[in-house]
């Protein structure tokens, strides 16, 4: 319904009222003719008669429910939820006086709800405070803002991928000024809900059991808002219960957040490049995060041969995550990006009372950093905004480094996982 995510507004009805009782249809009519609409889109038949209506057809722009025959009125509202198209703003009225229920109706995307008997002043203010919504900005800045999509992989366990796209999705967001979308799409595990201190529901094992009911409307309904311009569709799926998808939950999901986002943040757990390859096909850019280890440079050398073999258009980023400021180093900078052949785009230094506050306000760490912990957050959010943008292939700055002497346990690592045809006469 009129819920955060505005629909497009286009060649449907701009009315329809669904009334209980003639005294309500006679008052709806004349108010129709001021605004232009049709005296005949008021039917009689209240709620029920909407829900059957509009299962069979295109819901209007403004829609007018009566809701004095509803013995549950909250869950009669979830009933016509279902088959209303996202954007359409719907208007209530009912003779249930009572302020839990009026809280209940706005937290389920009601835009307004009028209390019998009303005035017809008051019915204006209502229809003109609801065209006021239908025609504001939110449907211009979308076609400023293009669409981006940014999937953040971790080369493993651990190094803090989940802690990034949390943070890029509230900076894309609050500093951008983007409508952002986290997919937190580790199903059993996931940590994006849990990060920005909400509730993951269960919107994500929703869509995977059951793809075909994933619209614009189920994302309206199933994502959970953490501020205005950030909502997140995330899960806790039991651990008894296996992943059982063939991925088109997941493209269909992408799809749908293209449509009601300008920006979309995947949380990608680096098995499901495996499984779902396509997952990154149509990602702008790769953020792929990894700590300075013997073990995560073997890995981030797999995942980045891996992406450049699956999705060449990708651009990619390379950040370094929990970098000790002293010298307590597995493998250093230089070593790592020889191994790699390319340079770290980002390096974020570890501060583990920096990520102990944020844990406990619940917030991302990216919002309670400043100085040096805050300062990458802010170049990868600017990094990741301008390669979108960006039209053409992306030119890596690989440095193939002929270095002499002994060779380290990087190179024997990276000699190790060299393909038979790299050496070259």
């Amino acid at each position: 319904m009129n819920a955060p995510f505005q629909a497009r507004a286009g060649l449907r009805d701009p009315f329809q009222a669904f009334v209980c009782d003639d005294a309500t249809a006679d008052m709806l009519r004349p108010v129709a003719v001021e605004h232009g609409w049709s005296p005949e889109k008021v039917n009689k038949g209240g709620l029920r008669n909407a829900v059957q209506s509009l299962s069979v057809s295109a819901s209007p722009n403004i829609l007018f429910v009566d809701l004095s025959e509803s013995a549950d009125p909250l869950n009669d509202i979830n009933a016509l939820a279902e088959v209303c198209e996202p954007g359409t703003i719907v208007i209530a009225s009912g003779q249930v006086n009572d302020v839990r229920l009026y809280r209940d109706l706005v937290a389920s995307g009601i835009h307004d709800y009028l209390l019998k008997p009303f005035t017809v002043d008051q019915l204006r203010d209502t229809f003109a405070n609801a065209q006021t919504v239908l025609s504001g900005p939110r449907g211009e800045a979308q076609v400023d803002k293009p669409h981006i999509m940014a999937a953040v992989i971790g080369v493993r366990g651990g190094v803090g991928a989940s802690t990034i796209a949390t943070s890029l999705a509230w900076l894309l967001g609050e500093k951008a000024h983007r409508s952002t979308a986290l997919l937190d799409l580790d199903i059993h595990f996931g940590t994006g809900a849990l990060a920005l201190d909400l509730e993951p529901g269960r919107g994500l094992t929703d869509a995977i059991e059951n793809p075909s009911r994933i619209d614009g409307l189920f994302i309206e309904r199933a994502m959970v808002r953490a501020n205005e311009r950030l909502s997140v569709l995330s899960a806790e799926a039991p651990i008894h219960q296996p992943l059982i998808t063939d991925g088109s939950a997941f493209f269909q999901l992408q799809e749908e957040m293209r449509n009601a986002f300008e920006s979309t943040v995947l949380d990608l757990p680096r098995h499901m490049l495996i499984q779902f390859p396509h997952m990154v096909h149509d990602a702008h850019v790769a953020v792929v995060v990894a700590e300075l280890t013997l073990a995560a440079t073997r890995d981030t050398i797999r995942v980045l041969a891996w992406l450049k073999s699956n999705a060449p258009q990708t651009k990619v980023i390379v950040v370094a995550n929990g970098v000790p400021s002293g010298g307590a180093l597995e493998i250093n900078r230089k070593d790592f990006e020889q191994s790699i052949e390319r340079s770290v785009d980002i390096v974020i230094p570890a501060d583990g009372k920096l990520a102990a506050q944020a844990a406990k306000l619940g917030k991302p760490l990216a919002e309670v950093a400043s100085g040096k912990v805050g300062a990458p957050f802010t170049a990868l959010s600017n990094m990741v905004l301008s390669h979108a943008t960006e039209e053409g292939a992306a030119s890596e700055t690989s440095a193939a480094a002929a270095s002499g002497g002994a060779k380290s346990l990087v190179d024997n690592l990276k000699s190790m996982l060299a393909k038979p045809k790299a050496k070259a006469a």
